[in-house]
């Protein structure tokens, strides 16, 4: 059986919300993505799901010189996976990933600031959380992004994706409650071939998708909407 691309993240996420429809309007449900990419997936999926949609913030570790290579990754909530076959294989020191942890830690508060503006995350406790990026290659990234999450007492964990590593959803399956991959080819190269168009997902993309889900401005101007009676509704607290 051939295996369709997706047309675009978008599209992705729709599909995705055939699959998870029975989360559909349900008030103790709500969906994360982990920026950059995984926002437009999880704006479509929340949107078809009628569902509340925020963001977990997750950076890669990057390979010292190869920093497209993953050495693990971090979440915000202090989650870190480090993956001990790549750091023995190319001998990275510890002081090598301090210091890129550092790096990317400063990174991912930038983002907060920008994306959040401000603002609290959402309650997670006793929620239904669905976890959304637009694919898995190692899987590292996703990881750290359950077990940070964990730490707030989610009453389930259900990872979603469009595309990913037989791999590497069999990892996710041990952490998260429940793993959802619409296409699991074989072999894995990367994420972007399943996709017809996959251009790369920029911070004012992230925060206008943010914006349209929660209907006012977060940018920018977080003493103007802090207190606006329709952000509380829609951050489904």
């Amino acid at each position: 059986m051939v295996m369709q691309r997706f047309t675009d993240r978008m599209q992705a996420g729709k599909l995705l919300a055939e699959r998870l429809e029975a989360y559909a309007n349900r008030p103790d449900a709500l969906v994360l993505a982990l920026p950059r990419g995984g926002v437009p997936v999880g704006f479509a999926l929340a949107e078809a799901l009628n569902l509340p949609l925020d963001i977990l913030l997750v950076r890669k570790l990057g390979v010292p010189g190869h920093e497209e290579v993953a050495m693990g990754a971090i979440a915000s909530g202090g989650g870190r996976i480090i993956r001990h076959d790549i750091v023995k294989m190319l001998g990275i020191t510890d002081e090598a990933i301090e210091e890129t942890t550092r790096r990317e830690r400063a990174e991912m508060q930038r983002r907060d600031l920008l994306y959040r503006a401000g603002q609290p995350p959402p309650r997670v406790e006793g929620r239904e959380i669905l976890l959304v990026d637009d694919g898995l290659a190692t899987g590292a990234t996703m990881m750290a992004a359950v077990q940070a999450l964990r730490t707030r007492r989610p009453a389930r964990v259900v990872v979603a994706v469009p595309v990913g590593a037989a791999d590497a959803c069999r990892l996710l399956s041990d952490e998260a409650d429940e793993v959802v991959c619409l296409r699991m080819p074989e072999p894995f190269h990367a994420v972007s071939p399943w996709y017809d168009e996959f251009p790369q997902t920029g911070d004012r993309e992230v925060i206008d998708l943010l914006e349209r889900a929660y209907g006012f401005p977060r940018a920018g101007n977080a003493a103007a909407t802090a207190g606006r009676p329709d952000a509380q509704a829609r951050r489904g607290r």
